[in-house]
């Protein structure tokens, strides 16, 4: 199975790894709690993950706006 990373912001792909090589402490998953974990991962019917993070981009326009925190969807 697959893990994708995409972008929360803008929905960018920002690469994906197998599940497999990985268990979920080597990628810091672990460390979520239960609510973070549903608002972050999606599991899809085929056994895939996807984790929702944020790109360079979104985080530098973020940091440099903050104020864009306020809007439901920001940088789509």
């Amino acid at each position: 199975m697959m893990i994708q990373y995409v972008c929360k912001h803008c929905g960018q792909h920002l690469g994906s790894i197998d599940d497999r090589m990985f268990s979920e402490e080597e990628l810091g998953l672990h460390s979520l709690t239960p609510s973070e974990r549903e608002g972050i991962i999606t599991y899809e019917q085929n056994g895939d993950k996807t984790v929702q993070v944020i790109c360079e981009y979104c985080q530098e326009a973020l940091e440099l706006h903050p104020e864009l925190l306020l809007i439901s969807n920001p940088l789509q």
